[in-house]
């Protein structure tokens, strides 16, 4: 049985080589790990951020460094590229990340008004 049979929903489980399925299992066990630690790592990077934006507020520094994106953006780019990952969906998710950064940063700043 082809390996795809095991995703398709018309398939019964039953019919799927154990093997295929023991396999599948553990591959998105692993996917599931990866995932949690993801969202702890951007928890902790948005705490981080969130200090930055208090301390940009309290000495009235604008919420978006344009500078220090395109600096990060670049440094991503490069770390995508040497970890086989493709380096423009980095960017783009960095991107969304540093305009969600760039939200708290502007809110912060006008709850310090």
């Amino acid at each position: 049985m082809s390996d795809s049979r095991a995703n398709d929903p018309t398939v019964p489980a039953d019919a799927i080589d154990p093997a295929v399925t023991a396999e599948l299992t553990r591959l998105r066990e692993s996917i599931d790990n990866i995932d949690a630690a993801v969202v702890h790592m951007l928890a902790e990077r948005f705490k981080c951020t969130q200090q930055v934006g208090v301390l940009k507020a309290r000495h009235q520094l604008p919420p978006a460094d344009p500078a220090r994106e395109a600096r990060q953006i670049a440094r991503l780019r490069e770390l995508a590229g040497s970890a086989k990952l493709d380096p423009a969906f980095a960017e783009k998710l960095l991107n969304f990340i540093i305009a969600e950064v760039i939200r708290h940063h502007e809110t912060i700043a006008d709850g310090a008004r």
